[in-house]
């Protein structure tokens, strides 16, 4: 008997999680698939990147029945995002069950076509609560049957302000069904969705040995507004990270600083809301390739994705609060890699940080580069790109990102340091 079939899951799933790498369940998925197996109302609290999704993704496509032509469950999430990632990992597990039908539901897509397929047998459906609610009032979406519902990253779904939405949706639900509550944390208001909806939940909670991801190294690295993205600059060329997001505070910010790194010859896009859908797609598809290595983001990129190889996370700005900084820097050391998280703090921002220290329940370490104290250009100098390889298992060195060439690539700091020193030399 296999690891997946002793917690309840078929020999057919197994084979088909063996043939996708999967052989050993995580201390999450240990706890949570027998007793979602057994129909329970579940609330699974753990850190990012440790296996949740699996873990009510297995049961419900094994008790899926193909003969039924009705939807059996609803899976939703709040990102557009999230519901393809989840979406991709479901089609990758039905092929051990072929029949089963299953469709996402998001913004940005063609609704008639969306609509179209609704009539067809579809089994299960992973949404955004905007465009479920859309197919509700429009008529092509029916959850009188569902016998399971996910809400998957609850916080973040409360958090952005969907709440009105979700109270919809669960009343258009059948009231005798499974709910499973899926959260990296437990804030005041899903607590409340969890007291108003579920009954007698069984609670897992598979606490990690610290608040934060354990295998992320992280770091605090002081500046100024002024200085800001040269000090960004001087990190991606110090530690030429294979694949990093970097993080900013709002829309315009994060375009505006992807075509200046972009100018600089970085390899860089940009992914936030203002963003179409096909873009946000064609974006993440080449981050995904390693075709572009750095990845400039709001915090729409902060929740769910899963990229292999995502070595660093860099926060140019400061997260709003703890939760937010957990979320970020779970984008990096998953499944056991190691990674390393960087946060750009300004003197404005030490308010925050202390706040984050306080909700993380831990110190971030101080660094400092000496090179950038004293203005000085300590990049390496420049070499051909050897081009990306595709990260297959754990981390695999950086290629080398591209360089300054010039002084007049550099930080006004330094070139104006230069030019004194120029003229020393000459004075002398």
């Amino acid at each position: 008997m296999g690891y997946f079939t002793q917690l309840g899951i078929s020999v057919e799933l197994e084979k088909t999680l063996k043939e996708l790498g999967m052989v050993h369940p995580t201390p999450v998925q240990q706890k949570a698939i027998p007793a979602i197996m057994k129909g329970n109302d579940c609330i699974v609290q753990a850190q990012t990147g440790t296996g949740k999704t699996l873990a009510f993704l297995l049961p419900i496509i094994q008790r899926i029945d193909q003969r039924q032509s009705d939807i059996q469950a609803l899976i939703m999430t709040p990102t557009r995002e999230l519901a393809i990632q989840i979406t991709a990992e479901t089609n990758k597990l039905v092929d051990s069950r072929p029949g089963i039908g299953v469709l996402a539901v998001y913004g940005g897509k063609d609704v008639e076509r969306q609509m179209k397929k609704l009539g067809d047998a579809i089994h299960l459906v992973i949404g955004t609560p905007g465009r479920l609610i859309d197919h509700l009032e429009r008529g092509s979406l029916h959850l009188s049957r569902i016998s399971t519902l996910v809400l998957d990253e609850a916080d973040q779904m409360l958090q952005i302000g969907f709440r009105n939405e979700v109270d919809d949706i669960i009343e258009r639900t059948p009231s005798k069904k499974q709910t499973l509550l899926i959260s990296a944390t437990m804030p005041v208001a899903v607590q409340s969705l969890a007291r108003k909806y579920m009954h007698k939940p069984v609670k897992i909670h598979v606490p990690g040995k610290s608040v934060t991801v354990e295998e992320v190294k992280q770091y605090v690295v002081e500046t100024t507004e002024r200085k800001k993205q040269e000090t960004l600059q001087y990190i991606l060329d110090h530690y030429r990270p294979y694949l990093a997001i970097i993080f900013c505070r709002t829309k315009r910010r994060a375009a505006k600083l992807n075509e200046s790194l972009k100018a600089q010859g970085y390899q860089t896009e940009e992914l936030h809301g203002d963003l179409s859908q096909a873009k946000r797609e064609q974006v993440m598809e080449r981050f995904r390739k390693a075709e572009i290595q750095y990845l400039v983001a709001t915090d729409v990129a902060a929740r769910g994705l899963d990229v292999e190889g995502v070595t660093h996370v860099i926060n140019y700005d400061i997260p709003r609060d703890a939760e937010s900084y957990i979320h970020r820097i779970g984008r990096t050391g998953r499944a056991g890699a190691e990674g390393m998280s960087i946060t750009l703090v300004t003197p404005r921002d030490r308010m925050s940080l202390r706040l984050i220290e306080k909700g993380t329940k831990s110190m971030i370490k101080r660094k400092t580069f000496t090179a950038l104290d004293e203005g000085e250009n300590e990049r390496p100098k420049e070499k051909k790109k050897a081009g990306f390889k595709k990260v297959q298992r754990g981390l695999q060195q950086a290629p080398k990102s591209r360089v300054a060439k010039s002084e007049n690539q550099l930080g006004p700091s330094i070139r104006k340091k230069k030019r004194m020193q120029r003229s020393h030399r000459k004075g002398r």
